[in-house]
């Protein structure tokens, strides 16, 4: 099983292609998915999250309240960078043990979806391709404002805090440009899953997999039998 990147920019529509991608029957792990989940109540995260930026960025409930937490660190880059030391770590953890058990479910390859793929650069080195997905600036400027109801140049500034869409595009595999129609889109989604498809680097792993197995599965039996031999000597 190889792995595949899908990143872009925040308001470029990568939602809407990671689940054309689901809809081909292929695994997607979510990052932003996993980020909820590593900072519900009681979990380490919530707790170091809590004693960092104390109890304004909480919801009576006890649920963060990822508005106003979002508000803090994108104005502060150093809060940003504490925060990401606080949750990446977690969050990285739950989508490995994700992609073991899509593994040993035999996929060909899965999709994780990762914002800050290239920002972070924890996964460049576990990816076999990256898709990029992008679309014109004004769009996204307009993306960002319709569905987090902010104001044009908030949303600008939310943009800024991001590796720039240009550089993403030239460090891909593939670039998905989603300015025009969701028809234009799925078509471009479609080749790319078709590529990656006929690809069989995920034989590859596979047979590297096996051959780590087989040799630990012998040193098990190797080392018990020395074991063995050692107490049936010394009777």
């Amino acid at each position: 099983m190889f792995i595949v990147g899908l990143t872009g920019g925040i308001g470029t529509g990568k939602s809407t292609v990671s689940q054309m991608i689901k809809d081909y029957g292929i695994p997607v792990l979510d990052a932003d998915f996993y980020a909820r989940k590593v900072v519900e109540p009681g979990r380490k995260a919530w707790k170091k999250i809590k004693n960092e930026f104390g109890n304004t960025v909480f919801h009576p409930s006890g649920e963060i309240n990822r508005e106003a937490l979002g508000e803090l660190i994108f104005e502060n880059k150093e809060r940003r960078r504490k925060l990401n030391e606080i949750t990446h770590p977690e969050i990285y953890r739950e989508m490995a043990w994700a992609a073991i058990r899509c593994f040993f479910q035999g996929h060909q390859f899965i999709v994780m979806d990762l914002p800050l793929l290239f920002e972070s650069g924890v996964m460049l080195n576990y990816l076999y391709k990256i898709i990029v997905v992008t679309c014109e600036e004004d769009l996204q400027v307009e993306r960002l404002i319709e569905r987090n109801r902010m104001t044009e140049a908030r949303a600008k500034v939310r943009i800024a805090t991001q590796m720039p869409l240009e550089k993403k595009a030239e460090a891909a595999n593939f670039v998905i440009e989603n300015s025009g129609s969701l028809e234009d889109t799925r078509e471009q989604v479609a080749r790319i899953v078709s590529v990656l498809k006929a690809s069989n680097h995920h034989w590859k792993l596979r047979i590297i997999a096996g051959f780590l197995c087989c040799g630990f599965v012998s040193f098990i039996f190797w080392a018990g039998y020395r074991i063995y031999l050692g107490r049936a000597l010394a009777r």
